[in-house]
């Protein structure tokens, strides 16, 4: 098997590199990366500044829905449900 280059994880760090936030179930949804909470390691041993904030889950919901579709349980408060997002600092 060839050695990739550019994968889901270079993908991730791009979008965050470009000022982007990203959540855990973005980066699982969009990006592919299943070991989100190491990616953010990995950044931060490299050097970069990463800030955290918690929102509501809608808020990422409506984010994600730019992208692809993700429609959550009829059922499910989003509105109640408390996320945290990530960004690189500046």
């Amino acid at each position: 098997m060839k050695n990739k280059k550019y994968g889901n994880t270079m993908a991730l760090k791009e979008h965050m590199l470009q000022g982007n936030k990203v959540s855990l179930i973005e980066a699982l949804l969009l990006f592919g990366v299943q070991g989100f909470t190491a990616e953010i390691t990995r950044l931060r041993n490299d050097g970069f500044i990463i800030k955290s904030q918690r929102v509501s889950m809608t808020k990422i919901l409506k984010r994600i829905n730019r992208y692809t579709k993700c429609q959550p349980p009829k059922n499910l408060p989003v509105i109640e449900i408390i996320m945290t997002e990530w960004w690189i600092s500046r």
